[in-house]
């Protein structure tokens, strides 16, 4: 409950049988009301604006358009924090979650997670404490706990490059290289990060000031 009133949430998935199942889910929930679903993020954003609800139970994966962490940077932003997103999704990789937290959500969940613990987690993003499934903990904790990864003075150089949303052949150019030769850094950079793309290695060299 938030005060003397169920916490109010808006659901956000781009699957309708998803959505189906978590709206007959949170009915069941004590202290729990379900004010508005969305199939997509510029929808999510828009409800999240109409009906400032509590928590936006938000998927990352959205199709087309707006994906969830944009949706959930945009909430984040436009209600000044008093939305709090709760990430509900399959994805658990490290740069799914660096994105994530980074666009403002306050607790990130798989939806392998048993009814109680959702409805545990509703309860306290709306309260503004972080939710957090064990797996992702578990990878959270791991990473603060290991040393950063050294990266060469050319692979920082082109990572620089890429955070600036430069292309292949952009950074080829700029640091007069070939093609072929900032494909093999940016391999070994994806390698050493953890990561399989430009968003995700741009995440993560943030996440851990690999970034001048």
């Amino acid at each position: 409950m938030t005060g003397d009133r169920p916490v109010r949430v808006v659901l956000c998935d781009d699957h309708a049988v998803v959505r189906a199942g978590l709206l007959a889910l949170l009915g069941s929930a004590p202290g729990i009301e379900v004010v508005g679903e969305a199939g997509g993020g510029a929808e999510a954003v828009a409800l999240a604006a109409r009906h400032a609800p509590d928590v936006v139970l938000m998927d990352l994966q959205l199709g087309g358009g707006m994906d969830g962490v944009e949706a959930t940077r945009r909430i984040t932003e436009e209600s000044g924090g008093a939305v709090h997103v709760l990430v509900l999704t399959t994805y658990d990789t490290d740069a799914d979650v660096t994105r994530a937290v980074e666009a403002g959500a306050t607790g990130y969940l798989l939806k392998a997670e048993r009814p109680d613990e959702l409805f545990a987690a509703i309860h306290s993003a709306a309260a503004g404490r972080a939710a957090l499934s064990a797996p992702v903990a578990h990878r959270v904790m791991a990473r603060m706990r290991s040393p950063r990864p050294a990266l060469t003075p050319r692979e920082t150089d082109i990572l620089e490059q890429l955070a600036r949303g430069l292309s292949n052949r952009d950074i080829a150019r700029a640091l007069f290289l070939s093609e072929a030769t900032v494909k093999t850094h940016l391999r070994r950079v994806y390698d050493k990060l953890g990561v399989e793309t430009r968003a995700g290695a741009v995440a993560v060299a943030k996440e851990q000031r690999l970034l001048p």
